[in-house]
């Protein structure tokens, strides 16, 4: 989900390294003897779901701890992001954490609890080449580098009941103006093109968030959309009013969406695609992310009652994707060791190719034969090339200041939904009027 952006620590972890250093809590820059001691453990915590954290442990038995000189832990929580901080607050932080907000890498960073890959001796340039320069870059501070990619989800993606699609002869459209043309079609034939619910309780608006995301990116091209993120160009900007009216042209078309845009804020995220697996489909087109088929009904198969297609281009080619940057608290040979091996191409292979994971790489050479089925090896082929051809760009809301990326921006495009096509200049500027002061 929101997954949603974080110097003078720096001199103090290299002041620590030189005195010796008495902290004993193993974090926070370590550097020390006692922090760079093999303890035989590492400690690592992450937002996944139970499952998939037994899961991934399973994995880590079988291709690092058999052979390790250490034991390394999965522990997995839903309140990640509280406990991570209570734990960092309290002197007490894991080996590792699984962020899935560059933006509090960023943070941590500056905080310097953090330790960098360069003072970890990690080869950071093979980790570009890896995992690409952007994907990298967001884990850097001051020109050290806070995060290893671990993890990546893909966002870019417009599912549909293949079955009924296919009977119905509808073609998989690979243009925006195929696409709004397919909706009009299946409007003509007496249905609803599109299934939309943008409810999650205190975060309810944020998959209207990864909409306009994704359409920033195909009108307004990556080096804008950076702009954007970063507040190098205002939330009011016109190329961002572009993009709110690109998502406007879907949403408040005249029955374009089940129940009608202003009804979206009421329609649960995962309940929404629902409507898609009646006979026959209440509607046809469904825009969201790898993760979503979870929410499918039971029983129904990949390739037969549903499938996807990526989110065609408008103007400009893009990929939107979100994902994990795995931060080091403790400077030790193990800890590295393990996300060394946790990043490389036999563990990440092997993770693709258990259904109860359903992770997908962001290495790029992990390949699409890793995966346990096609959803996920040709998400991982849309991933890959993104990576390698920098028109991939992380979530956005994940990326701003939490006050906004988890806050006005969501609400704002509550707002849109439910007061329409002439409150979109208000909305944008309120939006603008929250961005923290530097």
């Amino acid at each position: 989900m929101r997954f949603k952006i974080m110097g003078l620590l720096l001199a103090v972890v290299l002041l620590g390294a030189a005195c010796g250093g008495d902290d004993d809590n193993g974090g926070g820059g370590g550097g020390d003897d006692e922090s760079s001691a093999n303890t035989g453990t590492v400690s690592v915590f992450n937002a996944m779901e139970p499952e998939e954290g037994e899961a991934l442990q399973g994995i880590i038995e079988e291709l690092i701890n058999a052979d390790a000189e250490y034991q390394a832990t999965i522990e997995t929580s839903g309140d990640f992001e509280a406990q991570a901080k209570i734990r960092i607050e309290g002197g007490n932080p894991p080996d590792v954490m699984m962020y899935p907000q560059p933006g509090a890498v960023i943070e941590l960073a500056r905080s310097g609890d953090a330790v960098s890959l360069e003072d970890l001796g990690m080869d950071v340039g093979a980790m570009e080449a890896q995992f690409g320069e952007y994907f990298m870059s967001l884990g850097e501070f001051e020109g050290e580098h806070y995060g290893v990619p671990t993890n990546i989800n893909l966002k870019s993606m417009v599912w549909y009941p293949k079955a009924a699609f296919d009977e119905a002869g509808y073609t998989v459209p690979t243009t925006w103006d195929e696409l709004l043309a397919l909706s009009d079609q299946i409007l003509a034939d007496g249905s609803t093109p599109w299934c939309v619910g943008f409810e999650s309780d205190t975060a309810t608006g944020w998959p209207a968030t990864d909409w306009m995301e994704d359409i920033m990116l195909r009108t307004a091209g990556a080096d804008v959309y950076d702009q954007w993120v970063t507040h190098a160009i205002p939330f009011n900007d016109p190329a961002v009013v572009t993009a709110a009216e690109t998502f406007g042209d879907v949403m408040f078309a005249d029955g374009y969406v089940l129940g009608g845009a202003d009804q979206t804020v009421a329609i649960n995220f995962g309940d929404a695609p629902g409507p898609m697996f009646d006979d026959p489909p209440k509607c046809w087109l469904h825009r969201q992310a790898s993760f979503i088929n979870a929410f499918f009904p039971e029983g129904t198969e990949s390739g037969v009652d549903y499938d996807w297609f990526p989110l065609p281009p408008i103007d400009q080619e893009g990929t939107l994707f979100a994902g994990e940057l795995s931060v080091i608290f403790r400077d030790a040979p193990e800890v590295k060791e393990f996300v060394e091996a946790f990043a490389g191409e036999e563990l990440q292979c092997a993770q693709g190719g258990i259904t109860a994971t359903s992770r997908i790489s962001p290495n790029i050479d992990v390949g699409p034969d890793c995966y346990a089925n096609s959803i996920l090896a040709d998400a991982s082929a849309v991933l890959t090339d993104a990576l390698a051809n920098d028109t991939g760009r992380f979530d956005a809301s994940d990326m701003m200041p939490s006050a906004v990326g988890a806050g006005s921006f969501w609400t704002g495009m509550v707002k849109y939904m439910q007061n329409g096509p002439d409150s979109l200049q208000g909305v944008l500027d309120e939006i603008e009027a929250s961005w923290p002061a530097e």
